[in-house]
């Protein structure tokens, strides 16, 4: 936290002008003026090469370059702002190229205020602007057409990468007009294209990392190398807040291509010509280990304090009516549950690493895959003590992240550049490798949840009473986001979807107690839906079955005033035949949740294998996100969710004894497998809502619409995740 605290202190001047500066052209933020003059000076002094505004660039060689401004983790963003920009601008999508954008303010997240992905807001908050860079760049190459032949700009047309005068028959390419262009002003409010017109937004276009992908030209930070590279491995404490006591360092020393050992704040750093060496030195240090706090944690005394706690009234988040009067009233059928769910491991398939090359003025170049460059750039100023422009990131595709990439504490980026500093007299680039075993083991983790639910329905099967109490981590305590989004002791991730409960109950009451810990927690793919999603779907299931009633119909009920999760729920119902005969030997669940500015319901389908096992046959899901720019991206990323998340209903389980994570890799932190994977059906509300986001919704329904169908085939809930516990 010192860390981040010196890093908003740093001069804010320095980091604009620093950052401003990318790939042979000054490229600005959309704020079109006199900014733009000078962005028009720089693209002429690049040589001829046209550089609107941030987002663009266009050579004399018809090439289109976009920067993105948010990291291509396999969601699909590039494309998707290649699509966006590219509609208003006219271009010719086979000639578009994408690459990371630089550290910069002027690719600020608009719904974060500071650069980063996460949150699932990418393309929702960042649509309109990414369409006005098209829109202005086009408008000024129309210009450029129309001067060029005396015309009005009015009578000229840009279409796929062309400027043509229908009257004269002539046209030219963009690259033919981006000399000229360069030195015409920018328009600030640009017409948009009204979406009729469209050509490329809403439509299946291929993806433009996929064959890079396919061909292994893709660049990860993994594949990060610089001539004269190390490697190292850093030995941490395997207990959670655990100190370094003493280290013997001779046997590693004297091992072949052994650059270094020595200590850093972390634990004992291993530096090697190369990654096997240096994890070889790694395991022959004889190392001595204070366990601290939190050296006693152990998750199954975790689980019962938080049952404990949950029995006793907690902090209200939320309350409607008379709780109490209701469930004392005549008639009433009451029902209490408990839903618990455990500490679960990012786990992407790319492991950690990060590259720092410290330079000779004290800054430094650091190759690696970060949610959070904005404020990764800040905090490696503050750790080299140097202003921010001194810092250069080189960013890479991501393989897999789910909010591991988007640490506030920004561990993984620390440690390497701590390492850097330590073995500084090396004078080699460094790359800090972590292993999968060394982030499962040493990581941050979405937290343990425990739900204590109770209920009432009256005489006439109306559920009239609700109350929801969350024991949990607050993943924001200690943040620069506690300040934001903690209020009056709530941690507004802790209790989203619940808190936010859409259903029409007249007493409805959430509650929440933050437990302290030593445990790291973080942001985990749909952050606190992950939890509230199964608890509150899977009690209502209990509940309508405690009133006879069928679970579809009530949520039907439930939603009247709710029309966006109506579309989803009867889109999903319908796609599924749920009013239809049942499959014999088959359970049949229902779930919808809202989450990120999007609305998904989800239906399972689930047999019992020869041991009497549940096998998840098949799931239909629907989603409501607004506009879409690629349908293709949205099916894909449901489906990436719908398998992300039955990894975790299934078999996800950090387990803790003695302080330690008794997990190291796949093998005792499995993953769904593809004979496993369902069939899965994902539908597309046709919407003209309120955009939002599609890399985390699909994943909160799929746990309760899985327990829901356990329910229907066995007539037992599922009170605790995962299904199959590990051994």
């Amino acid at each position: 936290m010192a860390g981040m605290k010196k890093a908003s202190e740093l001069s804010r001047r320095g980091f604009l002008r620093g950052a401003a500066l990318a790939g042979g052209g000054l490229l600005i933020g959309l704020d079109i003026g006199g900014g733009n003059r000078i962005a028009a000076a720089a693209a002429r002094a690049a040589g001829a090469t046209f550089a609107p505004n941030a987002f663009l660039r266009i050579g004399s060689d018809d090439s289109v370059l976009i920067l993105a401004k948010n990291d291509e983790m396999g969601q699909g963003i590039f494309t998707s702002i290649a699509q966006t920009i590219a509609e208003e601008l006219e271009a010719d999508f086979t000639k578009v190229r994408v690459e990371p954008a630089p550290a910069g303010p002027a690719y600020n997240n608009l719904a974060f205020g500071m650069q980063g992905t996460g949150g699932s807001t990418s393309t929702w908050a960042n649509f309109t602007q990414l369409r006005q860079a098209g829109a202005a760049a086009k408008t000024v190459l129309v210009a450029a057409a129309a001067a060029r032949l005396g015309v009005e700009p009015a009578t000229c047309q840009a279409r796929l990468g062309r400027v043509h005068h229908a009257a004269s028959g002539q046209s030219f390419s963009f690259g033919e007009l981006a000399e000229a262009a360069a030195a015409l002003p920018v328009p600030a409010e640009p017409a948009l294209k009204d979406k009729k017109d469209f050509q490329l937004i809403g439509k299946p276009v291929r993806r433009v990392d996929s064959l890079a992908k396919v061909r292994g030209q893709a660049k990860f930070s993994f594949d990060a190398s610089l001539p004269n590279m190390a490697v190292a491995q850093v030995a941490r404490s395997p207990y959670f807040g655990g100190k370094l006591k003493t280290f013997d360092a001779s046997a590693a020393r004297a091992m072949s291509g052994v650059l270094w050992v020595g200590e850093v704040p972390e634990g004992v750093a291993v530096v090697a010509k190369g990654f096997w060496q240096a994890r070889q030195a790694r395991a022959a240090l004889k190392i001595e280990w204070e366990k601290g706090d939190g050296g006693g944690l152990d998750s199954e005394t975790l689980r019962q304090d938080y049952a404990r706690l949950a029995a006793t009234s907690g902090t209200v988040a939320r309350k409607d009516g008379d709780l109490e009067a209701e469930l004392a009233g005549p008639g009433i059928q009451r029902l209490e549950a408990s839903y618990e769910l455990p500490f679960l491991a990012h786990a992407p398939m790319e492991p950690l690493s990060c590259m720092v090359h410290l330079k000779d003025d004290g800054g430094a170049e650091i190759y690696t895959g970060s949610q959070f460059l904005g404020p990764d750039t800040m905090t490696a100023a503050a750790v080299l003590g140097v202003p921010a422009e001194k810092i250069t990131f080189h960013n890479h595709f991501l393989g897999g992240a789910f909010g591991r990439r988007a640490n506030p504490r920004a561990d993984f980026l620390v440690l390497a550049l701590n390492v850097a500093k330590a073995a500084r007299q090396l004078g080699r680039p460094i790359k800090t490798v972590w292993s999968r075993e060394d982030d499962i083991r040493g990581g941050f983790y979405r937290p343990m949840w425990h739900n204590r639910l109770e209920g009432a329905v009256n005489e006439h099967g109306k559920i009239v009473a609700w109350r929801h109490r969350v024991v949990g981590q607050s993943i924001l305590a200690g943040t620069p986001f506690e300040a934001m989004m903690v209020k009056d002791g709530i941690d507004q991730t802790s209790v989203e979807g619940a808190s936010t409960l859409p259903y029409d109950i007249p007493n409805l009451e959430v509650e929440l107690h933050t437990v302290k810990s030593a445990i790291p927690t973080l942001w985990w793919r749909s952050v606190g839906h992950s939890n509230t999603g199964f608890a509150t779907e899977h009690f209502l299931d209990e509940l309508a079955r405690l009133a006879g009633r069928d679970p579809y119909k009530l949520r039907r009920t439930l939603l009247s005033q709710h029309p966006r999760h109506l579309k989803a729920l009867d889109l999903a119902a319908k796609k599924a035949g749920w009013e239809g005969p049942k499959k014999p030997g088959i359970g049949r669940g229902i779930a919808v949740h809202e989450s990120f500015k999007s609305y998904v319901a989800q239906v399972a389908e689930v047999s019992l294998d020869a041991e009497g096992r549940p096998k998840v046959e098949k799931v239909w899901c629907a989603i409501d996100c607004g506009p879409v720019v690629n349908p293709d991206i949205v099916r894909a990323q449901m489906e990436g969710a719908i398998c992300f998340a039955l990894s975790a209903v299934l078999y996800g389980e950090i387990r803790i004894e003695d302080g330690q994570v008794l997990n190291s890799n796949f093998h005792d932190y499995p993953l769904l497998r593809i004979h496993e994977a369902p069939q899965i059906e994902v539908h597309i509300v046709d919407s003209n809502d309120e955009m939002g986001g599609v890399g985390e919704p699909g994943v909160p329904p799929v746990a309760a619409a899985v327990a829901n169908a356990i329910l229907d085939l066995t007539g037992k809930p599922v009170r605790r995740l995962p299904i199959f516990p590990a051994a």
